[in-house]
């Protein structure tokens, strides 16, 4: 039996295992949403495409599971861009379908046109323009398998109008095979054998984690690994949530905003053991300093990272999980105490530290701290981009993969409360915070009407300092104080939450931070804290720029 391209889409993604799709219709597509009419698959409708992507982004970090995107054909595809990238830099699974004018008017520069496979060619892994519907089963399947497998990230499908109107027989392949895309999943037994024999030499060793512990579901063994060799973990960003933060051996995240210990211990290290990390420039800081004197073993699934950013001694391409496995099978108990004993002094001679006048402004940090008592440590977290995204890097403790959802690699303002709804609605028995700047949570505050729309409990902490802070601190130190563009004029948070069905608290007084978050908790539906707080407070430690990650400005608090 023959049916239309749009009625396939919709039986793909049943046999994907597609339960909910994020997206906003439109003209183009038209034919996707009638034929979703009759599915049993649920679709959030955000209020901006924008929305849709970055819900769908973080549905797919705290599930595991790739985002599916529905938008329309010129604006409605573009809108989508910034999501993609950030989703692309972080690699994150995505599905993105949107529709294109018909064939017979592509190039002609047609109502809503937009060529969004040239546009979005740099920040896809793979995408598609379908221009027969006999291929739409294949360009699907392959599409899932791109997104999913290898380094993940977003895979782009163009449907035209008349490819979703058109018939075909519907034979839905069972396996994929692609000439020239075979990714490497186990490393390379030699060059495992190599870096055992190197890490066993090793006198002050480091395991460096990113996220691609975190994707690969490798956390258990690089616990069991850290556990079993008694060396540090320092993660980055994405892959905070790759490491019990409370664990002896973590020395929290490293880099720009890092831990002052884990950034010395980095700087100090004979052997440094890189999983599912890139070596970005906010990690390693100066490059000639950061490899300086040391033996680098890096291991990562894509090779084009291996050597791009930095020297390694020993590359290993392959899946984090499976190349822990193997080496675990290898591991030796090191003599690291003294190794050990030296971070544990940088720790007293750098730690992380505010202060909290009782009676005068809330310390943002303090928030916090409060989030993470109150919620036990136990919420799934999502951030905005600014001071609260390293704050809560530093002072929140994360100790379960898949629970932190936040723009790293693209840093995205806005990222943060529409991730937040798709973790919940990905995750639904589990309590989301969304940590929001001022300034990151207007970009996308529209979103409170899709929260409210479905009843999606999120809880916003917005850490209201009245400035565009990250920026603030940048120009205070590097711009000689002369501010500019950084004063934000917000509108009364409260009240906003309240105009679109939402709850609304006014937090002022440090006293009030605890019940207004235990408060939050108790309310069935979704909840807009704005916590005032000090409004020239600075994030230490901080790498200035070209700098090595040892020269850290520590702040008034030493």
């Amino acid at each position: 039996m023959k049916i239309s391209g749009a009625r396939m889409v919709i039986e793909a993604l049943k046999k994907e295992g597609v339960d909910i799709i994020f997206g906003y219709p439109g003209g183009a597509v038209l034919s996707l949403y009638d034929q979703l009419y009759d599915s049993d698959i649920r679709h959030i409708l955000t209020r901006h495409e924008q929305g849709a992507a970055h819900a769908a982004d973080g549905y797919a970090r705290v599930t595991g599971k790739p985002g599916v995107v529905f938008a329309t054909s010129g604006p409605g595809a573009t809108n989508l861009v910034t999501g993609i990238a950030t989703a692309y830099m972080d690699s994150v699974p995505m599905v993105l379908f949107t529709g294109q004018v018909a064939t017979s008017l592509i190039g002609t520069d047609a109502f809503q046109e937009a060529d969004i496979t040239g546009i979005t060619y740099p920040v896809t892994k793979h995408n598609y323009l379908v221009k027969d519907v006999r291929q739409l089963p294949r360009v699907i399947k392959e599409a899932f398998h791109i997104a999913t497998t290898g380094r993940f990230g977003p895979v782009l499908i163009d449907l035209p109008k008349d490819t979703q109107a058109a018939e075909a027989e519907f034979v839905y392949p069972e396996k994929v095979s692609m000439v020239g895309y075979n990714p490497t999943y186990a490393g390379h037994q030699g060059q495992i054998a190599r870096a055992a024999k190197l890490i066993a030499r090793a006198q002050r060793p480091v395991i460096y984690a990113g996220g691609g512990v975190v994707f690969s579901g490798g956390h258990e063994y690089l616990l069991e690994f850290a556990e079993k060799t008694n060396i540090p973990v320092t993660t980055t960003l994405m892959g905070l949530t790759g490491f019990p933060g409370n664990h002896r051996l973590s020395l929290g995240m490293l880099g720009m905003h890092g831990t002052y210990w884990a950034n010395m211990s980095m700087s100090h290290a004979d052997v440094i053991i890189a999983i599912g990390a890139r070596f970005d420039e906010r990690v390693t800081g100066k490059v000639d300093d950061f490899v300086r004197d040391k033996k680098i073993i890096h291991i990562d699934i894509d090779p084009a990272e291996i050597g791009k950013n930095i020297r390694v001694d020993i590359p290993i391409v392959g899946d984090a999980r499976m190349v822990l496995g193997e080496l675990l099978k290898k591991a030796e108990p090191l003599a690291t105490e003294a190794w050990l004993s030296q971070i544990e002094d940088w720790k007293r001679q750098g730690p992380l530290c505010y202060k909290q006048d009782e009676n005068g402004k809330i310390a943002p940090q303090y928030v916090i701290e409060q989030i993470y008592q109150q919620t036990g440590g136990n919420a799934i977290i999502t951030t905005e981009v600014g001071q609260h995204q390293m704050w809560t890097a530093q002072y929140y403790r994360f100790s379960r993969p898949r629970s932190l959802a936040s723009s790293g690699g693209l840093g995205t303002m806005g990222y943060g409360f529409p991730a937040s709804l798709g973790a919940q609605l990905g995750r639904p028995d589990e309590l989301v915070f969304c940590i929001a700047g001022d300034g990151s949570f207007l970009m996308n505050s529209q979103e409170l009407a899709t929260a409210v729309a479905y009843n999606i409990p999120v809880k916003v902490a917005i850490i209201n300092n009245g400035y565009l802070g990250l920026v603030r601190q940048l120009q205070e130190f590097f711009c000689r104080r002369r501010y500019i563009a950084v004063d934000i004029q917000s509108p009364n948070f409260v009240k906003l939450a309240e105009a679109f069905g939402a709850h609304g608290l006014l937090v002022e007084k440090p006293g009030d931070v605890a019940p207004a978050i235990r408060r939050a908790m108790d309310i069935n539906g979704p909840v807009v804290i704005d916590f005032r707080v000090k409004d020239d407070e600075n994030v230490f430690p901080m790498v200035p720029p070209s700098a090595q990650i040892s020269e850290m400005i520590r702040g008034a608090f030493k």
